[in-house]
């Protein structure tokens, strides 16, 4: 007979294995369970049960399969959905599907050891099991490889049966946060009928759970609690938790202006809120971070936001400071940010010490079924990626989600993985309290309409428990409903709503301008292109150092020097510098070399790590190939650490396409919006080389529409110098994000070097052009930006004409049109003004131009309007850029040489090529 056959079909038998024999060897490290477990098989088989012992070890060995099916498979039966009956999973946990039989459930079994109840009959285990994983409260978490993290979850779950015996002062806190929770909602539904407040009836008791939360954080010396969320509850969530004034709230609702004119504002469902709160007489930070529309998009500014607090405010320890991510059930389970987030959780330039998730699980998006929304069995599905526990909790039992939280700050604490917890309740009315679900939900909400309130079966619950009184439940909800009615009364006398800008005060010590010292320049130059034990790394990079440190020493410095040598000023002057992206490391150009590798790959030297002693710190990451996720965690992690030159760089400048929610809803915006500032710099590679479509533009011509009120600096540098006035200033004065439209084969052009005193007495020069130029013989100016200005200016050369003049506008906005004024009152009267562009008419820069230098006569040259950024083969590329150049200079011989003209005559007369 095959042994085999006796192991349980769930357990893998080479892990049997490997825990019998440590419990053979004596093993200490071994869970007790399973000594308790051998010790019972054993004594099994040391023959004392005659013919019958096999059967017996057979049974027992069945009975292990049902326990360990219960623990893998049990919250499929559970009973955490309010509304709903739960579908059918198959097979089911009936004994019959384990080879046992009715005869067998007065039996006694050593498998019963496995539980903590020693040897137990079989209908005792099974009560067991069903009040643990087959109640309000079903445990995701046997997927999990690591053994230590299993037993873990296993021990807190089974010791006290995944059920929580709370004291008579708790419950009563419970049903208090109940209370408020629930009396907000329905006060503000009263209150301002038809007005959108996203309530979070039918998810009550997530109250209850974020303040327990909090408190169980503090146990922990957790200091400070980040909360990403979007709409649905958040009004509560900033009353109830963060302990926002109430008043303030309705100010929102009955306010006609904001105290500050200027301030554009948001819906009130959007906006941040930041308090020290007090916990058994111990203080907390809770931030509540701004989130637009899009679901999902705070996700990752929440765990940058929360990696910089931890790094700057704790000495880098993730202990201290707690992510709190709460999401919808349809957007967890649809929105790709949740997956880019989940990935990076783990990562060393990323991590965040453990997220706790929670999900306000409606079973509904917007109008749409649950069944529709996704193809998976759970929403939290996506935290099996990362082996993170799951745990489904009933809404209308809040103690078992109190339950559940306790246990996840504990195990977030210990293990600094993410969590997560799926909260099965409802949405009392359509998406917004305006919108009728009935239209498309006719079942389902016609159960929502019988369904009681958690408040009122807790309540009950409590009653008939004697834990609760008629005297409580009355002064409770009188303080409440005497607190909301005097926030309103107050709100009513003020017809003005006070801005508050998330977080407060970060910039108001800003340094001045940063200065240059020629020593100090010097001798960062030594550090970072010399090697130490330079024989330890290979030949090339040492070579490449070493060119590099000529060209210093002959006082030429190109794009990839200039960089290194601002990031080394920016240190010096003790401010910290973060650069992430795919591929920033070395940079995607090679043309950077941050790091540089051991011969024998044991290691890396960064020089900008090992300038001299208690420098500020220098971090290069090499990003997940994701934009939307980690742009987002840069521009929080900015805006937690305003000490920091936090740059994100593009792989290719046209990648920004795919991280434009957080570009638009959060660094074109969100001062407006939320009064929040942020100086993160992006690098966007843009260039038109003939590596078509794709690779080509960065998009200008969006950033350039999203601009306004001076919202973010807009520059396409093209001098080194340019390159290292521009960060340094964004390290030290500047409040804005800066979108550098960065160089691709420029980054080796020859004419594209600086001299070293354009570093130490230089500033950065919003525009640039031969000073040599007389411009009082100037009959033309040529404005251009970017790659464009060196074709230009060697066809300039080659052809030896300078009545014409050439100007690279390196500061597209704010628009510097007062040095264009400058430069055109200096030249004759009658001035032919040209824009010349690589984009497509239609891209680029040009509506910009026009509409900022509106008072001049200019006329455009750029390749003809289309849809598409570029063409797609070089041979096409290079004879279009060839005929921009020759327009620029009126080299065309045709009739449409003085006018736009789409390029006709680069329509290729394939006849002639």
């Amino acid at each position: 007979m095959d042994d085999n056959r006796f192991i349980p079909v769930n357990i893998d038998p080479d892990l049997l294995d490997e825990l019998y024999l440590q419990f053979k060897n004596n093993n200490n490290s071994l869970d007790k369970t399973w000594i308790d477990f051998f010790s019972g098989f054993d004594f099994a088989l040391d023959g004392n049960f005659g013919v019958h012992s096999s059967e017996s070890v057979a049974c027992e060995f069945n009975v292990i399969k049902l326990i360990d099916a219960y623990r893998k498979r049990g919250h499929l039966f559970t009973k955490t959905n309010p509304v709903r009956t739960r579908r059918k999973y198959s097979p089911s946990l009936a004994i019959e599907n384990f080879d046992l039989v009715s005869a067998d459930i007065e039996k006694e079994f050593e498998a019963g050891k496995l539980l903590g109840l020693g040897k137990a009959k079989l209908k005792e285990i099974i009560e067991f099991l069903e009040q643990t994983y087959c109640a309000n409260i079903g445990s995701e978490y046997m997927f999990i490889r690591d053994i230590h993290v299993v037993d873990w979850l296993k021990h807190n779950i089974e010791i006290a049966r995944n059920t929580p015996n709370f004291t008579q002062e708790k419950k009563r806190e419970i049903f208090s946060e109940i209370v408020k929770s629930v009396d907000f909602e329905q006060f503000i539904h009263k209150r301002f009928p038809g007005q959108k407040r996203f309530s979070l009836e039918g998810h009550e008791a997530l109250i209850p759970a974020l303040n327990f939360m909090i408190k169980q954080a503090v146990k922990y010396d957790v200091k400070e609690i980040d909360i990403g969320m979007s709409h649905r509850g958040r009004l509560n969530v900033l009353a109830n938790v963060l302990q926002k004034p109430v008043q303030s709230i309705m100010q929102e609702f009955t306010g006609t202006n904001y105290d500050d004119e200027e301030f554009l504002g948001d819906v009130k469902y959007h906006l941040g809120f930041k308090n020290r709160i007090r916990v058994d007489e111990k203080a907390i930070d809770t931030f509540l971070l701004p989130n637009p529309s899009h679901l999902e998009a705070v996700d990752g500014v929440t765990q940058g936001f929360a990696r910089a607090h931890a790094e700057t405010l704790y000495n880098n320890d993730y202990d201290k400071v707690l992510p709190v991510l709460i999401h919808g059930d349809a957007a967890i389970s649809a929105q790709g940010i949740v997956y880019e987030v989940v990935q990076m959780s783990q990562l060393n330039g990323y991590k965040t010490g453990g997220t706790i998730h929670f999900v306000v699980n409606n079973q509904i998006g917007f109008t749409t079924n649950y069944l529709d929304g996704r193809s998976s069995t759970y929403s939290t599905d996506i935290a099996k990626v990362v082996k993170a526990p799951i745990f489904h909790v009933n809404s209308d039992d809040p103690e078992a989600l109190v339950h559940v939280v306790e246990m996840a700050v504990r195990y977030r604490q210990k293990f600094h993985t993410d969590v997560f917890i799926d909260i099965l309740g409802y949405r009392k009315y359509g998406h917004n309290e305006g919108d009728e679900p009935r239209f498309t939900q006719p079942e389902l909400y016609k159960a929502i309409s019988e369904h009681r309130t958690v408040k009122e079966i807790y309540k009950n619950q409590l009653i008939v428990s004697g834990n609760i009184n008629d005297k409580f439940i009355r002064d409770t909800e009188k303080n409440i409903e005497l607190r909301l009615n005097e926030s309103l009364e107050k709100a009513r006398e003020q017809d003005n709503v006070n801005v508050y800008q998330f977080p407060g005060d970060n910039y108001k010590k800003l340094p001045q301008k940063l200065k240059i010292n020629a020593k100090s320049f010097v001798a960062d130059a030594e550090k970072i292109f010399t090697l130490p034990d330079s024989d330890k790394f290979f030949p090339k990079a040492v070579k490449l150092l070493e060119s590099r440190y000529d060209k210093f020493n002959n006082n030429t410095i190109d794009w990839g020097m200039a960089e290194l040598l601002a990031y080394a000023t920016v240190i010096r002057a003790g401010k910290s510098v973060r650069l992430s992206g795919q591929d920033s490391v070395r940079g995607t150009f090679s043309h950077r070399h941050s790091a540089i590798l051991n011969r024998d790959g044991g290691g890396v030297y960064m020089p900008l790590k090992n300038l001299f002693n208690d420098q500020a710190e220098f971090s290069v990451f090499n990003s997940p190939l994701s934009e939307y996720g980690v742009l987002g965690f840069e521009y929080g992690y900015a805006l937690g650490n305003t000490n920091s030159l936090t740059i994100w760089e593009a792989q290719f400048g046209d990648f920004n396409n795919v991280a434009q929610v957080i570009i638009d809803q959060y660094i074109a915006s969100a001062e407006d919006k939320w009064g929040l500032q942020n100086d993160i710099a992006l690098f966007l590679p843009h260039g038109y080389e003939g590596q078509g479509p794709e690779h080509s533009s960065a998009r200008i011509e969006r950033f350039l529409q999203l601009a306004a009120n001076e919202n973010m600096w807009i520059v396409q540098p093209t001098s080194p110098a340019n390159l290292f006035h521009l960060l340094v200033k964004q390290a030290s004065c500047n409040t804005k994000p800066m979108i550098i439209f960065t160089p691709k084969s420029l980054i080796r052009h020859k004419l594209v070097m600086s001299k070293t005193d354009e570093f130490l007495n230089g500033d950065f020069k919003p525009v640039i052009y031969n000073e040599k130029i007389e411009l009082h013989k100037i009959n033309t100016i040529i404005f251009t930006t970017g790659k464009l200005y060196y074709d230009l200016i060697e066809k300039q050369d080659e052809l030896n004409i300078y009545n014409k003049l050439v100007v690279n506008i390196e500061q597209l906005y704010p628009f510097p049109i007062s040095d264009i004024k400058k430069i055109i009152s200096k030249t004759n009267e009658n001035l032919d003004i040209i824009w010349s562009q690589e984009e497509p008419v239609n891209m680029g820069a040009w509506t910009h131009i026009r509409n900022e230098m509106g008072e001049f006569d200019i006329r455009v040259i750029a390749r003809p309007a289309s849809g598409s950024p570029a063409v797609g083969l070089l041979h096409q590329h290079k004879i279009q850029q060839q005929k921009i150049i020759e327009k620029s200079f009126l080299l065309c011989d045709c009739e449409h040489k003085e006018v736009f003209c789409n390029l006709k005559c680069s329509k290729f007369n394939r006849g002639n090529q």
